[in-house]
């Protein structure tokens, strides 16, 4: 039978959420004679940072509003562990597969394996260099360096000096993160000079690397941190050289994160940081399991807007990506080099809205 194809602005379908104890890693058994829930296979990437433990905590909220039993493992940032976990899933039945590979190139094989058994895949937050998926549930990744690039060019008015804390090169992430705020610097802020510092997402390593570029260049008056994996470090370092101190000191350092926790908002209260970009760590699990749903019940998208603030592209032949928003949150709302903010306490930002 043919599938019929839906227009992206359709709603997904959403079943209501009929049990107290939504919040459990595994939903109940339907009562007897209920229509049988989709088994949905969740990879959680890692659990050491607060964006991704904020993620986890939503997957069984939003599995219990789309009426679906979850079967959870976590592969903390080892691509052989996703291979394992992936493996063990199957043989529990799942219908369907949500991961975050953090190797985007790595994770092929695996993906290879799912299509041939005919189970569907979203991915989230990152994109696979290679091989299908039903889905990709993504922010704009290569609008975080963008957006980072301009407040910072804004801030040393064009001139000066910065430190990139960057992801792993071997994830898209790093690599969309690092090649758009190098060209944005490039072509805007000429006068800028960056240090791009590989950290594997490491904040250990973020810390000892940000410690030797300030040996070497005292004068750095910016750092672009592409995760919030580096914040307690970069916080760290920067206080041991009494270099933390308010927006208006002349010592103050210009320090931009990525994620968008409950922890970056408060330190751009602070004055700690000046801005971050807030990736959506309860839209990424929400849309992932929305997807994974649609994926099993035979429905399909094409690209365009949607009805959530989106937009779904076609980043190649058969792979669709949803980029969900993913705003540049400041203390004063402002606009920076034509890029617009919110302020850190706004309501609509997930890290303030956390119970």
């Amino acid at each position: 039978m043919r599938i019929r194809r839906l227009p992206v602005a359709v709603t997904l379908s959403m079943a209501a959420c009929l049990l107290t104890a939504c919040g459990g890693e595994e939903t109940p058994a339907p009562a007897a004679g209920a229509p049988a829930k989709p088994v949905i296979g969740v990879d959680y990437p890692r659990s050491d940072t607060d964006f991704w433990n904020s993620y986890i905590s939503y997957a069984p909220k939003f599995a219990g509003e789309i009426g679906a039993d979850l079967k959870t493992t976590n592969s903390q940032n080892d691509i052989a562990k996703l291979t394992a976990n992936v493996q063990s899933l199957v043989s529990q039945g799942i219908r369907g597969l949500v991961m975050a590979p953090q190797d985007t190139a790595a994770v092929a094989p695996t993906l290879q394996q799912l299509e041939g058994k005919k189970i569907p895949v979203v991915l989230v937050d990152t994109r696979p260099d290679t091989g299908n998926a039903f889905m990709v549930v993504r922010a704009d990744n290569r609008a975080y360096g963008e957006k980072a690039c301009r407040y910072l060019g804004e801030k040393l008015k064009g001139a000066g000096k910065v430190v990139m804390l960057q992801g792993d090169l071997a994830s898209i992430n790093g690599r969309d993160r690092t090649e758009a705020f190098n060209e944005c610097m490039a072509q805007h802020y000429p006068g800028i000079k960056v240090f791009g510092e590989a950290t594997n997402w490491d904040g250990a390593v973020a810390s000892q690397k940000l410690s030797t570029v300030l040996t070497a260049n005292p004068d750095v008056k910016g750092v672009y941190m592409q995760s919030s994996f580096a914040l307690a470090g970069t916080l760290q370092v920067l206080k041991q050289r009494d270099l933390l101190v308010p927006p208006d000191d002349p010592k103050h350092v210009f320090v931009v994160s990525n994620d968008g926790i409950p922890q970056e908002l408060k330190d751009i209260a602070a004055g700690n940081i000046d801005a971050t970009v807030s990736q959506p760590a309860d839209l990424y699990a929400k849309w992932a399991l929305e997807y994974t749903k649609a994926a099993i019940e035979g429905k399909t998208f094409a690209p365009g807007k949607t009805d959530h603030d989106s937009t779904i592209i076609e980043v190649r032949p058969g792979l669709l990506e949803d980029q969900l928003s993913a705003p540049l949150v400041t203390l004063d709302g402002g606009t920076y080099g034509g890029i617009p903010s919110v302020k850190h306490d706004d309501k609509s930002l997930w890290g303030n809205n956390l119970s």
